[in-house]
Protein backbone atom coordinates (compact mmCIF):
# COMPACT_ATOMS: atom_id res chain seq x y z
CA UNK A 1 0.00 0.00 0.00
CA UNK A 2 1.28 3.50 -0.53
CA UNK A 3 -1.00 6.18 0.55
CA UNK A 4 -3.88 4.04 0.47
CA UNK A 5 -3.54 2.41 -2.90
CA UNK A 6 -2.76 -1.16 -3.14
CA UNK A 7 0.62 -1.87 -5.22
CA UNK A 8 -0.50 -5.53 -5.95
CA UNK A 9 -1.45 -6.41 -9.26
CA UNK A 10 0.24 -3.15 -10.86
CA UNK A 11 2.50 -3.49 -13.69
CA UNK A 12 6.45 -1.99 -12.94
CA UNK A 13 5.63 1.19 -14.87
CA UNK A 14 1.76 1.88 -12.72
CA UNK A 15 3.97 1.17 -9.93
CA UNK A 16 6.39 3.95 -10.99
CA UNK A 17 3.34 6.48 -11.47
CA UNK A 18 2.18 5.82 -8.07
CA UNK A 19 5.43 7.14 -6.79
CA UNK A 20 7.95 4.34 -6.39
CA UNK A 21 11.04 3.98 -7.67
CA UNK A 22 13.78 1.40 -6.93
CA UNK A 23 17.66 1.08 -7.11
CA UNK A 24 18.94 -2.85 -7.24
CA UNK A 25 21.84 -4.04 -5.81
CA UNK A 26 23.22 -4.26 -9.46
CA UNK A 27 23.52 -1.10 -11.10
CA UNK A 28 20.84 -1.15 -14.01
CA UNK A 29 21.84 1.23 -16.54
CA UNK A 30 21.96 1.26 -20.15
CA UNK A 31 25.93 1.15 -21.01
CA UNK A 32 25.83 1.70 -24.52
CA UNK A 33 24.39 5.55 -23.64
CA UNK A 34 25.23 8.44 -22.53
CA UNK A 35 24.70 9.44 -18.75
CA UNK A 36 21.85 12.46 -20.15
CA UNK A 37 20.12 9.62 -22.33
CA UNK A 38 19.89 7.32 -18.97
CA UNK A 39 18.61 10.12 -17.10
CA UNK A 40 16.13 11.22 -19.79
CA UNK A 41 14.78 7.62 -20.38
CA UNK A 42 12.82 7.22 -17.24
CA UNK A 43 11.39 10.38 -18.18
CA UNK A 44 9.70 8.49 -20.54
CA UNK A 45 8.76 5.79 -18.80
CA UNK A 46 7.16 7.44 -15.94
CA UNK A 47 5.16 9.25 -18.92
CA UNK A 48 3.32 6.12 -19.95
CA UNK A 49 5.36 2.85 -19.22
CA UNK A 50 6.26 2.59 -23.11
CA UNK A 51 9.45 2.90 -24.96
CA UNK A 52 8.86 3.87 -28.02
CA UNK A 53 11.54 5.12 -30.57
CA UNK A 54 10.19 7.84 -32.41
CA UNK A 55 8.86 8.76 -28.84
CA UNK A 56 12.16 8.17 -27.06
CA UNK A 57 13.62 11.13 -29.89
CA UNK A 58 10.92 13.34 -29.14
CA UNK A 59 11.07 13.54 -25.58
CA UNK A 60 14.96 13.41 -25.45
CA UNK A 61 15.09 16.26 -27.24
CA UNK A 62 12.38 18.07 -25.13
CA UNK A 63 14.25 21.21 -23.71
CA UNK A 64 12.37 20.68 -20.00
CA UNK A 65 13.10 17.15 -20.06
CA UNK A 66 16.68 17.44 -21.01
CA UNK A 67 16.98 20.46 -18.80
CA UNK A 68 15.80 18.42 -15.66
CA UNK A 69 18.02 15.74 -16.35
CA UNK A 70 20.99 18.10 -16.54
CA UNK A 71 20.06 19.39 -12.83
CA UNK A 72 19.63 16.33 -11.22
CA UNK A 73 23.04 15.03 -12.72
CA UNK A 74 24.43 18.11 -11.35
CA UNK A 75 22.51 17.18 -7.80
CA UNK A 76 24.54 13.86 -7.80
CA UNK A 77 27.62 14.98 -9.10
CA UNK A 78 27.61 13.90 -12.33
CA UNK A 79 26.71 16.86 -14.84
CA UNK A 80 30.56 16.97 -16.49
CA UNK A 81 30.28 13.31 -17.34
CA UNK A 82 26.89 13.87 -18.81
CA UNK A 83 27.74 13.05 -22.06
CA UNK A 84 30.11 9.89 -20.99
CA UNK A 85 29.03 6.23 -21.75
CA UNK A 86 28.30 4.58 -18.98
CA UNK A 87 30.23 1.63 -19.72
CA UNK A 88 33.21 3.38 -18.26
CA UNK A 89 32.18 4.76 -15.05
CA UNK A 90 33.26 3.56 -11.73
CA UNK A 91 30.91 1.36 -9.47
CA UNK A 92 30.21 4.76 -7.20
CA UNK A 93 29.66 6.90 -10.27
CA UNK A 94 26.88 3.79 -11.41
CA UNK A 95 25.10 3.69 -8.22
CA UNK A 96 24.90 7.50 -8.13
CA UNK A 97 23.47 7.97 -11.73
CA UNK A 98 21.19 5.11 -11.50
CA UNK A 99 19.81 7.52 -8.37
CA UNK A 100 19.30 10.01 -10.80
CA UNK A 101 17.30 7.95 -13.00
CA UNK A 102 14.90 7.45 -9.68
CA UNK A 103 14.89 11.06 -9.09
CA UNK A 104 13.65 12.43 -12.49
CA UNK A 105 10.96 10.44 -11.71
CA UNK A 106 9.56 12.49 -9.11
CA UNK A 107 9.15 9.39 -6.24
CA UNK A 108 7.42 9.62 -2.94
CA UNK A 109 9.35 6.46 -2.26
CA UNK A 110 12.79 5.19 -3.06
CA UNK A 111 13.34 1.57 -2.29
CA UNK A 112 17.49 0.48 -2.44
CA UNK A 113 18.88 -2.74 -2.00
CA UNK A 114 22.31 -2.73 -0.87
CA UNK A 115 23.25 0.63 -2.39
CA UNK A 116 26.70 0.43 -1.00
CA UNK A 117 27.40 -2.84 -1.75
CA UNK A 118 30.54 -3.38 -3.56
CA UNK A 119 31.93 0.62 -3.24
CA UNK A 120 35.16 1.99 -1.45
CA UNK A 121 34.78 4.27 1.58
CA UNK A 122 35.54 6.95 -0.68
CA UNK A 123 31.90 6.09 -2.96
CA UNK A 124 30.08 4.77 0.47
CA UNK A 125 30.75 8.10 1.92
CA UNK A 126 29.58 9.67 -1.16
CA UNK A 127 26.34 7.65 -1.49
CA UNK A 128 25.40 8.36 2.33
CA UNK A 129 25.55 12.02 1.51
CA UNK A 130 23.83 11.64 -1.60
CA UNK A 131 21.31 9.82 0.27
CA UNK A 132 20.62 12.14 3.12
CA UNK A 133 19.67 15.14 0.76
CA UNK A 134 17.54 12.87 -1.17
CA UNK A 135 16.10 12.51 2.52
CA UNK A 136 15.87 16.34 2.62
CA UNK A 137 13.87 16.40 -0.43
CA UNK A 138 10.79 14.83 1.21
CA UNK A 139 11.39 11.58 -0.11
CA UNK A 140 10.63 8.26 1.73
CA UNK A 141 13.74 6.19 1.32
CA UNK A 142 13.64 2.33 2.20
CA UNK A 143 17.02 0.68 2.64
CA UNK A 144 18.03 -3.09 2.80
CA UNK A 145 21.67 -2.57 3.44
CA UNK A 146 24.64 -4.80 5.62
CA UNK A 147 26.85 -2.00 6.27
CA UNK A 148 25.89 -1.03 9.90
CA UNK A 149 27.94 2.25 9.20
CA UNK A 150 25.79 3.23 6.15
CA UNK A 151 22.55 2.20 8.41
CA UNK A 152 23.06 4.72 11.30
CA UNK A 153 24.12 7.65 9.57
CA UNK A 154 20.77 7.04 7.59
CA UNK A 155 18.08 5.72 9.50
CA UNK A 156 15.54 7.23 11.91
CA UNK A 157 13.69 3.98 12.18
CA UNK A 158 15.29 0.51 12.02
CA UNK A 159 14.15 -3.03 11.82
CA UNK A 160 16.43 -5.93 12.17
CA UNK A 161 15.78 -9.21 10.40
CA UNK A 162 17.27 -12.49 10.98
CA UNK A 163 16.02 -15.84 9.74
CA UNK A 164 13.16 -13.66 7.80
CA UNK A 165 11.70 -12.55 10.86
CA UNK A 166 11.23 -9.50 12.13
CA UNK A 167 13.61 -9.30 15.36
CA UNK A 168 14.06 -5.72 16.69
CA UNK A 169 12.59 -2.54 15.39
CA UNK A 170 13.31 1.26 16.50
CA UNK A 171 16.06 3.81 16.60
CA UNK A 172 19.47 3.46 15.92
CA UNK A 173 20.13 3.70 19.91
CA UNK A 174 17.66 1.45 20.80
CA UNK A 175 18.78 -1.45 17.89
CA UNK A 176 22.47 -1.06 18.58
CA UNK A 177 21.78 -2.05 22.65
CA UNK A 178 18.71 -5.14 21.36
CA UNK A 179 19.54 -8.51 23.29
CA UNK A 180 17.89 -10.02 20.41
CA UNK A 181 20.15 -8.13 17.94
CA UNK A 182 22.98 -8.46 19.36
CA UNK A 183 22.73 -12.35 19.87
CA UNK A 184 21.65 -12.89 16.26
CA UNK A 185 24.64 -10.33 14.67
CA UNK A 186 27.20 -10.98 17.09
CA UNK A 187 26.87 -14.11 18.72
CA UNK A 188 26.56 -12.44 22.12
CA UNK A 189 24.20 -10.19 24.57
CA UNK A 190 27.52 -9.63 26.21
CA UNK A 191 28.99 -5.91 25.56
Amino acid sequence: MLNGKSLLGLKPHEINQVGVARVFQTPEIFDDLSLLDNVVIPALAKADGAFKLNLWQAVRNRSEVRDEAESILEDVGLSEQRNVICSSLSRGDKRRLEMAMCLIQRPKLLLLDEPTAGMSRYDTNNTVDLLKKIGERGITKIIIEHDMNVVFSLATTISVLARGTIIASGNPADIKNDPKVKEAYLGSTET
